[in-house]
């Protein structure tokens, strides 16, 4: 047999051998012929050759160029002559000025080609190709030869490479058949042909007999061979193999195991209704044939240890998805429905949760007496089971499943559900009470209709762990809901009722607290004497009780302050400085809390349609033109309450009439997920859109800025502009004469009558007659009275004194010094503001209901000059 194959092998050797010397050759002529072609036809179309032909010495211009084509393409010659056969160029000078010898009667006629013929070099393989002129004519050739002994000569000199490769390849073809016939000898340990029969047969009928099924898979997957055992365990059909192991119908796991290639001990899975130990190994690890072999023992009686484990996993994967969902908010509702939908569809088709009303608002249980349930939770497998929605009262009969759960904490399993659930499939039902320190807080039950298994002792026990974890959560969220609601009614309890009266401002306003916790955003609407009005807006950094409390402080200060008539300027001074002093009581209780705000406060003036702004850090106001045009006013930009001790400037702006003046705080414009100059960028747009009142603007900006989850409170004040009447406005200039006195009684007598207040008359000229008096005794000039007949009639009289009266008792013997002692029995209120040019004493009276006005209209101003006459103006 060796010698066989190694006959074999020289006869293909030498064949091959023949071959390629012969297909060298012809493949050397191939190239010679197309590198004489392409040699020619480079030089034939090089540039210069027509300006060289023409010349007076053709060969001393193009002899060395074409010794150096030759050189370079590797030919013999580059020949150049005429079409008279005059060679103009050749390798051999000799032959320079003869007639050429050769077949080129073609390459005359404008063609190029290649053809072998004997010539002055020899035998030659020799391409020709015509020089053409601009015309298309032929001006001369160009050839260029190759001789045949020289293309032969490269072949020969290969011959020795290609037999001592062929040698070199029979050596090895033979070694191999060597190593081939050993390596039989040694894995057949020199057994014959029946020996290895005998063999055969042998492993065949053990294969066969052993009641454990055996498997061969070949590297491609294919089952190579299947004893009978494994075709009764698995159900193979006759003719499996063959054929790949995922085709074979084996179902899911068997098949997947087989065919995924890895090693295998003990591993268990299930087969129809048996349940098979699976062994899977490699064939090639003791120079075997690739592939595995898997032997299969039949398990059956394991399954019931394998069901509990896979019961005992499902319960462990149910109570580690629950813990991912439970109590991941601290919203009672939101955290019963997650108890409930944890337990649906992996241990029950349907899950109730009911809670205490008490413990739904946040409060302790009352106990389960006195219990009232509520619906908080509901999930199941089908929306049309017999079930209450959430929200609804759950009646307790006391002597029912339901009521002695409640009443004695344990958890109960119902094998006899009502009538209307046993129709819609329910036949088991489990309630496990909610427990928090030692408190019932509700109860859940879960129901079975899919699942034919019941209840039983080890759901019990899983339901109880499930439910315990819940219960935490919703006491937890129970805790955090009091706690919320206790600090925002602290927090409302501190902002404003309502709007007070006045007549300056249409005012409306929005305050949203933040979803979680409570903050210090505030703002007030506070009428000021003279018919003015205050607005404020703050922001006290930070939230929680802290906040709150410190907003309500600062409230209480604003309100304060705004009662001694200041500008806004330095009421922000004063409330820095409060802030300042918040932050060093805490600071001596050892609290590391910073208190920080922003405010912004404004006074609007009716009568001269001007407001006054101040602001401490606070984000700019908007106004929103009658004319729809939006702007935010250049305020200087004072620093934030209590960090900086820098004083603040005023603003004052002039305002048309339906003006809407816009505070806000920073919740309305700034989110997590928006900058603020985005914010502020669609607040302008909105408020650009069209004219709306007050109220119908808070509701557009919200409907377009609010946050889906406000993480900061907000606060938002819309107030349009109102001008009182001119026809309710008089103002005498008063000369720092007392003879004046009587004239002005006269005209204000004379005003109010025009007005329909004549029942006021008395008490009003009395209050001027002492305050004109007291101005013209001891203040300074210029002086100046106004009436204003608003809500309340008011009279206010203007000096160039910043010196104070202050309301005294006189004793008997004095003469005076009750001047002022009468105006405050005689008015509502009265008051000093500061001006920068002096003071104003201010004296409010009531109106009553039934006082109209006898003249409405713009009216007119009476002025009292230095003589003493009256003029109109």
């Amino acid at each position: 047999m060796f010698l066989l194959q190694l006959a074999a092998m020289l006869l293909i050797v030498v064949a091959a051998l023949g071959a390629l010397v012969v297909g060298a050759r012809r493949d050397a002529t191939a190239d010679a012929q197309s590198r004489t072609l392409a040699a020619a036809q480079a030089f034939a179309n090089s540039p210069g050759i027509l300006t060289a032909l023409s010349g007076p010495d053709p060969t001393a211009a193009l002899q060395p160029y074409a010794e150096a084509a030759r050189k370079a393409a590797g030919v013999d010659a580059i020949i150049v002559y005429r079409l008279d056969g005059i060679t103009l160029t050749h390798s051999d000078p000799n032959q320079i000025g003869k007639h050429v010898i050769g077949p080129y009667a073609e390459a005359a006629t404008g063609k190029p080609f290649t053809s072998t013929f004997h010539g002055s070099l020899g035998l030659s393989v020799i391409s020709a190709v015509p020089v053409k002129a601009a015309d298309g004519s032929v001006v001369a050739i160009v050839s260029s030869p190759v001789t045949v002994g020289k293309v032969q000569q490269r072949v020969n000199q290969q011959l020795p490479v290609l037999f001592g490769g062929a040698a070199v390849a029979l050596a090895i073809g033979a070694g191999g058949t060597s190593l081939v016939s050993r390596r039989l000898q040694r894995q057949t340990h020199g057994l014959g042909p029946a020996e290895m029969t005998r063999m055969y047969e042998h492993h065949d009928a053990v294969l066969h007999a052993v009641r454990e099924g055996v498997l061969i898979l070949g590297e491609d997957g294919r089952l190579l061979l299947a004893n009978d055992e494994a075709s009764r365990m698995l159900g193979l059909p006759v003719d499996c193999e063959g054929r790949p192991i995922t085709e074979l119908g084996l179902g899911d796991p068997v098949a997947e195991l087989l065919a995924s290639g890895r090693v295998v001990t003990d591993g268990v899975v299930g087969s129809g209704d048996r349940l098979l130990s699976v062994n899977i190994r490699a064939t090639d690890r003791n120079g075997g044939p690739p592939g595995r072999v898997a032997t299969l023992r039949d398990s059956t009686e394991l399954r019931a240890l394998s069901d509990k484990a896979e019961a005992a996993n499902e319960r462990l994967k149910v109570l580690y998805e629950a813990s991912s969902t439970i109590g991941t908010t601290l919203d009672v509702v939101r955290t019963a429905q997650a108890l409930a939908e944890a337990a649906v569809p992996n241990f029950a088709d349907h899950a109730t949760v009911d809670l205490a009303e008490s413990v739904l608002q946040g409060d302790e249980p009352t106990g389960t007496r006195s219990l009232r349930l509520r619906r908080a939770g509901l999930s199941g497998v089908h929306p049309d089971a017999p079930f209450h929605p959430v929200g609804a009262t759950i009646p307790i009969d006391p002597s029912a499943p339901l009521g002695r759960s409640l009443h004695h904490g344990r958890s109960v399993i119902e094998a006899d559900p009502t009538s209307a659930a046993v129709d819609h499939g329910i036949h088991s039902v489990l309630r496990v009470p909610l427990l928090a320190r030692g408190q019932v807080l509700g109860v859940a039950a879960f129901w079975r209709a899919a699942s034919p298994a019941p209840f039983d002792q080890d759901d019990l026990s899983l339901a109880e762990e499930l439910v315990a974890r819940a219960a935490v959560c919703i006491d937890n969220a129970r805790r955090y809901t009091r706690e919320h609601r206790m600090s925002v009614t602290l927090q409302h309890s501190l902002l404003p009722g309502g709007l007070p009266e006045q007549s300056a401002l249409d005012v409306a306003y929005r305050y949203l607290p933040a979803e979680a916790g409570v903050g210090g955003d505030w703002f007030d609407v506070i009428p000021l004497p003279g018919a003015r009005v205050a607005l404020v807006v703050g922001d006290v950094v930070g939230h929680g009780l802290h906040a709150a409390a410190t907003m309500g402080q600062l409230r209480t200060a604003v309100h304060n302050f705004s009662s001694l008539d200041l500008p806004p300027d330095e009421l922000l001074g004063h409330l820095d400085d409060l802030v300042n002093q918040i932050d060093q009581d805490r600071a001596a209780r050892d609290s590391d809390a910073i208190t920080g705000a922003t405010c912004l406060y404004a006074i609007y003036d009716p009568v001269t349609l001007r407001c006054a702004m101040a602001r401490a850090g606070h984000l700019l106001p908007a106004l929103v033109h009658p004319d729809g045009s939006v702007e935010f006013p250049e305020l200087p930009a004072g620093p934030p309450l209590g960090l900086v001790d820098l004083p603040f400037e005023n603003a004052e702006l002039q305002l048309r009439e339906g003006t809407r003046l816009v505070l806000y705080t920073d919740g309305l414009v700034e989110d997590r997920s928006r900058d603020i100059d985005v914010g502020l960028e669609l607040l302008r747009t909105t408020l650009g859109q069209g004219d709306r009142s007050p109220d119908d603007t808070c509701e557009a900006v919200l409907n377009a800025l609010l946050p889906a989850n406000p993480t900061d409170d907000i606060a938002l004040l819309v107030a349009r502009t109102k001008a009182l009447p001119a026809g309710r406005v008089a103002t005498w200039h008063v000369p720092a004469d007392p003879a004046a006195v009587a004239r002005v009684r006269a005209d204000v007598a004379e005003r109010l009558t025009g007005w329909g207040l004549d029942e006021m008359a008395f008490a009003t000229e009395l209050i001027v007659s002492e305050l004109v008096t007291n101005a013209i005794r001891y203040a300074v000039g210029p002086i100046q009275l106004r009436l204003l007949r608003d809500r309340a009639l008011i009279c206010e009289v203007s000096d160039g004194s910043s010196t104070s009266p202050h309301l005294r008792s006189a004793v008997s013997t004095d003469e005076g010094g009750r001047g002022l002692f009468l105006v405050a029995q005689l008015s509502e209120r009265w008051g000093t503001r500061y001006t920068p040019n002096g003071k104003v004493i201010w004296a409010e009276q009531q109106l009553h209901e039934s006082a109209t006005p006898a003249v409405e209209g713009p009216g007119e101003t009476t002025l009292v000059t230095t003589e003493g006459r009256l003029e109109s103006s």
